[in-house]
């Protein structure tokens, strides 16, 4: 049978198409390894140039660290402890702390100071130079399990806040060997919850009491106010994380490890999931917290009314009746407030009010906090005790 006009051009045209198919291929393979190539030879280029540039020392990726003294260890201690020149000792400007290994050998542990969930904090001494000037430190001794991220976390946090005079200054920190070790200034009290403690019968029958508290409440609202302005949330504002150099005017806030940079943070809320919800203080935590998983800067000015009442309880424990976890988690989201006690102040009765309230969206900032007890502040120095003999 002679074949059909139509079935002879597709016999004809099949070849003609799947040789242009093989010739398109064939120019797309080349083309995409010329352009990979091209890269290639830029990258190549660009770290040429960059080797070159750091062996003439026209880069310094890594800042310049004081020297060291040469010594031997044992196998089971860590690096030596950086000297630190007389001017950083001086009142010369603050400087961000460097990293600064020690040996255990070169830190004495004197006194136990306080111990948390992550940390231990000890009052202890240098024993071999000193650190940044200081021979006298506070040393936060990291617990098993934490994790070097999480001490670098901490560090990183404590580096952006700077220099306050209401925050306790980093000093040199060991995130590379066990147990991951921060060092910190010392305070001469401990605590600020310890020391009402310790002073309550002498603070109870000072007539300046109410004073006293208020000057304390306000150098811990500044520290707060400092962390907010830096896009720091603390996580963990309670008044055992308050350390006492002098009562009251010298008070200074510390426990970075539950702090967050919000600034860095794709969403405010709280990364801490609620299976984990034993590892945060709960009794210092906001409502928000168990209904939303939602933590943010007014969860520490929450916190920081707990605090207040704390230092007018003498260091008490927030609802002390309440046993397990549970009931303390019920408690606060059913909107029952620890009860206030009479010899508080009407000024801080408000503020506690105000730092309790309900949304979360109606509690002052900081720096509103900061200004009401600067007035109050200023009310009592215009006040002074004279003998009426009269």
């Amino acid at each position: 049978m002679t074949p059909t006009p139509t079935s002879t051009t597709a016999a004809q045209d099949a070849p003609d198409v799947t040789y242009y198919v093989l010739i398109g291929g064939s120019a797309l393979a080349v083309l995409t390894s010329f352009v990979f190539f091209i890269i290639w030879i830029k990258k190549y280029r660009s770290l040429t140039k960059t080797i070159a540039e750091l062996r003439r020392g026209r880069h310094s990726p890594l800042p310049a660290l004081p020297p060291t003294v040469p010594q031997s260890f044992d196998d089971d201690s860590e690096a030596p402890l950086q000297r630190q020149s007389s001017e950083q000792a001086s009142g010369l400007p603050w400087k961000p702390p460097q990293h600064c290994g020690f040996s255990k050998e070169h830190v004495r542990l004197l006194q136990l100071i306080k111990a948390g969930k992550e940390g231990v904090f000890y009052k202890a001494k240098m024993t071999r130079g000193t650190c940044r000037g200081h021979s006298m430190v506070t040393c936060k001794i990291a617990k098993e399990g934490v994790s070097p991220k999480q001490v670098e976390r901490e560090v990183s946090v404590m580096k952006k806040l700077g220099y306050h005079k209401n925050i306790l200054q980093l000093l040199g920190w060991n995130s590379t060997q066990e147990p991951y070790t921060l060092i910190m200034e010392f305070v001469q009290y401990g605590t600020l919850r310890s020391f009402l403690q310790t002073q309550r019968d002498k603070l109870s029958s000072d007539p300046e009491l109410q004073s006293l508290l208020t000057i304390a409440s306000y150098h811990t609202a500044l520290a707060m106010e400092h962390l907010h302005s830096k896009m720091v949330v603390h996580g963990d504002l309670a008044l055992r994380n308050v350390m006492v150099g002098q009562f009251p005017w010298e008070v200074r806030l510390t426990e970075f490890g539950l702090a967050r940079d919000m600034s860095s943070m794709r969403s405010r809320r709280s990364s801490r999931k609620k299976k984990h919800r034993e590892r945060v203080p709960l009794r210092w935590y906001p409502p928000e917290y168990f209904r939303n998983n939602h933590y943010s800067f007014k969860g520490d000015v929450w916190a920081f009314g707990v605090l207040l009442w704390e230092m007018q309880t003498f260091g008490s424990v927030p609802y002390a009746s309440l046993a397990t976890s549970d009931e303390v988690v019920y408690h606060i989201c059913a909107g029952r407030k620890n009860a206030i006690p009479d010899s508080c102040r009407p000024e801080i009765t408000q503020i506690l009010h105000d730092c309790w309230l309900e949304p979360y969206t109606l509690r002052p900032a900081f720096t509103d906090i900061v200004r009401t007890l600067e007035n109050v502040m200023e009310d009592d120095s215009d006040y002074v005790n004279v003998d009426n003999k009269s």
